[in-house]
């Protein structure tokens, strides 16, 4: 889910602190043996649960007749 995470974050205009986290991410998990802190790990899930309720992966979908 990282790349639609990183499209949002630089399509939406967000924060500058949020813009280069979401960079540094990208740029981290490049290398092999990296693994994310437990406060990006948090912060990592925050973004990606934003972007799925955003696009409405979670919502149950309500038939009509």
């Amino acid at each position: 889910h990282w790349p639609i995470v990183m499209r949002r974050v630089m399509a939406d205009g967000a924060d500058d602190w949020l813009k280069g986290f979401v960079r540094s991410i990208a740029r981290q998990g490049k290398r092999r043996n990296w693994r994310p802190t437990p406060k990006q790990a948090f912060i990592m899930r925050q973004l990606v649960n934003d972007v799925r309720l955003a696009s409405g992966a979670d919502v149950p979908v309500i038939e009509r007749d």
